[in-house]
């Protein structure tokens, strides 16, 4: 094994107190030994949550151990152990004769498989050389331990000080074709992750082109998994999948040039017997907005390997010699405490290493927002009204949506103007900014505040029917002559183009410096088509996120939501730069439960945007109380509304100043909590989840009843996350103990389908 022998000869069997070669079989002697000489060599140099010593590398979290090692004969680095603490690796047995086709390196654990020397599994990294071949043979040369972690040039990426964070980077190289891997290994003790990405470079003469690059690739050696996914499409997003791991691959991607609808970036293992509250959980989330794969394998050997990573449909990058090339972070999570842990513990690490923003950890204002209200019909005199009537209910926040732009176009439906950012001289004759000083000067029921202003933009899009189309058609992404495909009426701006990437910043920067905008709704409703090479993908994401960099940085003070068509876009990379996303246009109440629980897979709930909207529902056609749309969108960070106040009638206008009152006293709870699903909406007619916050003095019961359940007894709902020994006051009446509710749990009554409680419970 690695490091034994470097050790000194003198240490044998009875010095480590093992076992004489005659009690036991050579071979598992042997390996005793020899694990026990690495495990020695390691506890040598014990500072720190990484110890690299003699060929061995351990990486330590709170309730997490990840290990791998040095192999003497290949110089390639196998992995040891990832799951709980442990402080030396354990028994292992060497191989011995392997017959058959697959040979020792397709039999063991790699942390980086390459390509053509004898692995048949799924690889990491996959480089076709000038040659025209793709043989590759990474060896260890050297590493290096650092406190904190650098920064990913032109990526988003994770972050910490000194005290948050630690990185180990291993350096390989291939001898024979001059081309060097550096794998980054950053650890976060207090959140059971390691955060991974690979930086190729070309040190030879001649140009190569990365076809294939994963982000991580982990090997776990046991027999029975499933893996959790989040798929969907346009209006039923982040539906969570479980499904068991069988021989061969299976896996997922996004192919659309962002991470899209149909696929989240997300990927976890789980044993059979794991559930929300207990049992073992890997979780490995790609923090990129691009195209992305997703492969799980199970070998003849029964080792389950799993890549994730940017799609290889949309890499062929070519390095010329000098040039590196970087992957997205892969942060990767384990959970002993099921499911439900390995969430929290993104929903944490997210909230206070990926977003960048100021308005990560704070309260967001309760708004309305005018799409579902207005559509198209934006002037300024219906804008100003809906936030007067916002402001009389008690919002905060006026969010004007599509429809306010263009003028040789004007944007009076979506076949038109997308990419004219000029306010429309006709329905704002006094200009865009006497608008919002006009709105601005509004002061909030009930409150000192005045009114803030909200915009919409979709700054990556553009119609054919439009100035900019007209001036600049070579703007748009195509494939020399062929067709240019519409969706929705529009095309593509190329953002990879530095003139584009200008023009995107200069028309956001003249609205945000002109007037007092506060928050930037940045929308996004189609994927790519036509390109001129697989690389145009990534090369549009470096653009977008050059283009979010400048914004973000010079205009601190304004909220961003992204949005893609709803959550066609909400993944960690965008999460990086915008602190929320909106969940999914689709804001039927019943379909939101579910989407709001499968997104809080990964994302926490201070990421979502939640509205209650219309009734019967634009989608759906469903009708549900004004009661259960607000339950469903209070669990949202970004709470509000989407319709339009003279719709509603009187009742749900007096009601609704007490539910954004509400909303105000739940947010920040909800902003930095901590969530726990208790009963899932693909299992049960009574989904439910709380929320503790920061501090554990407070929490909020989420109940929902989706279908009638007459004649049968009422569920219980034992809670989780309490303490044991306290007391709780419930909805300011009785106290229980935290056992007594996490044990037994408290029985609710419904009224028919459709139904829900919200309970605040307060630590006594």
């Amino acid at each position: 094994m690695a490091g034994s022998t470097m050790l000194k000869s003198t240490i044998s069997a009875q010095s480590l107190d093992l076992p004489t070669a005659n009690m036991l079989p050579k071979s598992i002697f042997a390996a005793l030994l020899a694990t026990s000489l690495r495990n020695l060599a390691s506890a040598q140099d014990d500072s720190g949550p990484i110890i690299a010593s003699n060929g061995s590398f351990a990486l330590h979290g709170d309730n997490v151990s990840y290990r791998f090692h040095v192999d003497t004969e290949w110089g390639d680095l196998i992995s040891d152990h990832f799951g709980g603490s442990a402080d030396e690796d354990g028994i292992s047995v060497d191989l011995g004769w392997t017959p058959g086709w697959v040979g020792p390196i397709g039999r063991v654990r790699r942390e980086f498989p390459d390509v053509g020397r004898g692995d048949m599994r799924t690889p990491a990294v996959e480089i076709k050389h000038a040659s025209g071949h793709t043989v590759s043979n990474f060896r260890y040369e050297s590493h290096e331990i650092m406190a904190g972690k650098p920064s990913l040039p032109g990526l988003p990426h994770t972050f910490g000080e000194d005290s948050d964070v630690s990185t180990l980077i291993v350096h390989m190289f291939d001898n024979y074709s001059s081309v060097a891997a550096d794998l980054s290994y950053s650890i976060f003790p207090r959140y059971d992750a390691i955060v991974r990405s690979v930086n190729i470079t070309n040190r030879g003469n001649e140009t190569i082109e990365i076809q294939n690059l994963a982000s991580l690739s982990v090997d776990l050696p046991y027999t029975d998994l499933e893996m959790l996914q989040l798929r969907g499409d346009w209006g039923r997003e982040t539906n969570r999948i479980r499904r068991k791991i069988d021989y061969g691959t299976q896996g997922f991607e996004s192919r659309t040039g962002y991470s899209s609808h149909l696929n989240n970036p997300f990927l976890s293992l789980v044993t059979p017997t794991t559930n929300e509250l207990h049992g073992e959980a890997w979780g490995f989330s790609l923090i990129y907005s691009g195209s992305f794969a997703v492969q799980v394998e199970k070998s003849s050997q029964d080792v389950t390997r799993a890549t994730i990573g940017m799609n290889p449909y949309h890499l062929s990058w070519e390095l010329s010699p000098g040039e590196s090339f970087t992957s997205p972070e892969c942060v990767s999570v384990f959970s002993d405490s099921g499911i439900g842990g390995m969430s929290r513990k993104y929903h944490r690490l997210f909230r206070n290493h990926l977003m960048k923003s100021k308005f990560a950890l704070q309260e967001r204002p309760p708004l309305l927002n005018s799409w579902e209200g207005l559509y198209f019909e934006i002037n300024e005199t219906s804008v100003y009204r809906i936030a007067e009537q916002a402001a009389e209910l008690g919002a905060k926040l006026l969010v004007m949506d599509d429809g306010w732009f263009g003028n040789n176009y004007p944007r009076n439906n979506d076949t038109l103007g997308l990419g004219d950012w000029h306010a429309n001289e006709e329905k704002f004759p006094n200009g865009l900014p006497s608008l919002v000083e006009n709105i601005t000067a509004i002061t909030v029921a009930n409150s000192s505040d005045n009114m803030r202003f909200g915009i919409w933009f979709e700054p990556e899009m553009v119609n054919p029917r439009s100035d900019l189309y007209q001036e600049h058609p070579d703007w748009v992404l195509h494939a020399e002559n062929y067709p240019r495909t519409t969706t929705r009426s529009q095309l593509v701006l190329n953002v990879a183009l530095p003139e584009v990437q200008e023009f995107i910043i200069e028309s956001l920067s003249r609205h945000l410096r002109g007037a007092n905008i506060s928050y930037v709704k940045w929308d996004n409703n189609r994927g790519m088509h036509e390109m001129a090479h697989p690389s145009t993908s990534h090369r549009y994401i470096l653009g977008l996120y050059k283009i979010m960099q400048n914004l973000t940085t010079e205009f601190p003070d304004v909220l961003f939501e992204g949005c893609a068509s709803g959550g066609g876009r909400f993944d960690p990379g965008m999460l990086h730069y915008f602190p929320q996303a909106w969940t999914s246009d689709n804001t039927d109440a019943v379909e939101r439960v579910a989407i709001q629980f499968g997104t809080s897979l990964v994302y926490p709930l201070s990421a979502m945007g939640a509205h209650i909207s219309h009734v019967p529902n634009y989608l759906t056609d469903r009708t549900t109380s004004l009661k259960f749309r607000a339950h469903v969108a209070l669990m949202g960070g970004s709470f509000g509304l989407e319709l339009d106040p003279e719709d509603m009638d009187e009742d749900e206008r007096a009601e609704v100043p007490e539910i954004l009152a509400l909303s105000q006293r739940l947010n920040p709870i909800i902003i930095n909590g901590d969530l726990y699903r208790l009963t899932s909406p693909t299992e049960t007619n009574h989904p439910s989840a709380l929320v503790v916050s920061e501090d554990g003095n407070q929490v909020i019961l989420f109940a929902y009843q989706i279908k009638p359940d007459p004649n049968n007894a009422w569920p219980y709902f034992r809670l989780a996350g309490l303490d044991r020994s306290a007391r709780y006051r419930i909805d300011d009446g009785p106290t229980l103990s935290g056992a007594t509710l996490m044990n037994i749990g408290i029985q609710l009554s419904f009224d028919g389908e459709f139904d829900s409680h919200l309970i605040i419970l307060e630590k006594q």
